[in-house]
């Protein structure tokens, strides 16, 4: 549920860049070697997939999507989906729910049921139903086991590529030798020893738009931006977002129309800038109370940073 909002700013020699796509999304990996540029790219390539295979709702080969098909029935899962809804629940717990990886039967619901690229208007009515909570999901880790009620369906949105980020960052660096900037969809997470001068990351409503923008930076941990400005599909005449309120069940309509949170790990800000925005009026409070920088973008444009972060560029 986060979206492509952070861009990072062009780098001259001697950083190395490497760009694609996965997971729906962009891809950018950032060496502060050249030559540790090709073993970063590997494994973060890897990991991708990896989680891909895991976590897609998308692919029927998913296990995500085995979870779905098992009728209510308890299914095995691989360790890295095991962390990964594990991970997902955590920020359900840390968020009074309103990060909630069971609003994928909700999306799947308002047309959003395959990738986002092959979305279409489509006619007919919205239906909105009650449904399952994150409460009903159950992981036994030690069985490695996940059960979720029937017709349910699981969206790492939120989560997966955050927690992919910063699993590959992390890797990769170990694997270069040298510091790693790993950006999906613009879920930015950095590790091993950052340039001198840090990263530097421009921060916007929309990834296509440097207007308005903000450049920040960062020498550790993640940044992380959620936006109800991009994803947006028609279903039925309306004008819908992926961000979902998971007390209704519909697409969030509150005061901010983007969130973007700096944290330890690139997974905390992205559950922090999720939630924020799912919290409406709640939002701004909630966010000041974890004491996390976030820059906060008003329905009217108007920006409000939280938590100490940067009034300028900085």
């Amino acid at each position: 549920m986060t979206t492509a909002t952070p861009t990072i700013e062009q780098r001259p020699a001697p950083f190395g860049d490497a760009s694609g796509r996965a997971l729906g999304t962009t891809v950018l990996v950032l060496t502060t070697d050249p030559a540790g540029l090709a073993a970063a790219r590997r494994v973060v390539e890897r990991e991708l997939a990896e989680i891909d295979l895991a976590a897609s709702r998308f692919r029927d080969d998913s296990e995500v999507c085995r979870l779905a098909a098992a009728g209510g029935r308890a299914v095995p899962v691989s360790p890295l989906l095991a962390a990964a809804i594990g991970a997902a629940l955590r920020a359900a717990r840390l968020t009074g729910g309103a990060v909630d990886p069971t609003v994928g039967t909700a999306l799947a619901d308002l047309g959003y049921d395959r990738d986002f690229a092959q979305l279409r208007p489509a006619p007919g009515r919205i239906t909105v139903r009650p449904l399952p909570t994150w409460r009903s999901v159950e992981l036994d880790a030690r069985a490695g086991t996940v059960r979720v009620p029937a017709g349910t369906i699981i969206d790492l949105g939120a989560t997966a590529k955050a927690f992919a980020a910063d699993r590959a960052a992390r890797l990769a660096a170990q694997s270069a030798g040298c510091g790693v900037l790993v950006s999906l969809g613009g879920d930015v997470a950095v590790a091993g020893a950052a340039p001198a001068a840090g990263w530097r990351v421009l921060v916007t409503d929309d990834h296509a738009q440097a207007e308005g923008g903000q450049l920040v930076t960062i020498r550790s941990g993640g940044l992380a931006t959620s936006s109800t400005t991009v994803r947006r599909w028609q279903r039925g005449g309306q004008l819908l977002h992926h961000l979902i309120d998971p007390m209704t069940c519909t697409p969030v309509d509150g005061p901010w129309r983007t969130a973007s949170v700096a944290a330890g790990c690139c997974l905390d800000a992205n559950v922090a800038s999720t939630a924020t925005v799912v919290l409406g009026e709640r939002g701004l409070p909630w966010l000041a109370r974890t004491g996390l920088p976030g820059r906060l973008v008003a329905a009217d444009g108007t920006v409000h940073p939280v938590g100490g972060w940067p009034q300028g560029d900085r």
